[in-house]
């Protein structure tokens, strides 16, 4: 189940687990995480089978593509900054230092803290940010690091 919200893994109605338009083989799941197939499908049929769960994950939709392990192909800037995930206006600040230098941010993503151990947000730039930049990162209350590739 944490899988599939990792990855945006839905369930149809009929009971098909699917990325967004296409469906996933129940073999291939089961060979994924090294149970058996009828694991994976039973699985699916006790959360068709509650209510709430259903309703979850027959409306789990995959986010997009991921582009901070592409960036440097594409010509972007990845910065990743781990702070207090409880902690209020984390991208706020530094999405607001990061327009200061005129910087366009192509992609935020914000790694959940249930899903994560250690969380991070990780935010894909048009170009890198200036060491000004990056030392006012750091200064956000509750950051803890902030990295750059």
């Amino acid at each position: 189940m944490r899988r599939s919200l990792e990855y945006g893994l839905g369930i149809s109605e009929d009971g098909k687990v699917v990325v967004g338009p296409v469906e996933i083989a129940d073999s291939s799941l089961a060979r994924a995480a090294g149970v058996d197939r009828r694991v994976v499908r039973q699985t699916i049929q006790q959360l068709l089978g509650d209510p709430t769960l259903k309703k979850i994950f027959t409306g789990l939709k995959p986010a997009g593509a991921f582009l901070a392990p592409i960036a440097k192909e594409l010509g972007y800037s990845v910065v990743e900054i781990r702070a207090d995930p409880s902690a209020v206006g984390i991208l706020a600040n530094a999405a607001k230092i990061i327009a200061d230098e005129g910087i366009s941010i192509r992609q935020a993503v914000a790694e959940d803290p249930e899903l994560f151990p250690e969380p991070k947000l990780i935010l894909v730039l048009e170009q890198p940010l200036s060491g000004d930049g990056l030392s006012k990162l750091l200064k956000i209350p509750s950051v803890k690091s902030v990295t750059t590739y």
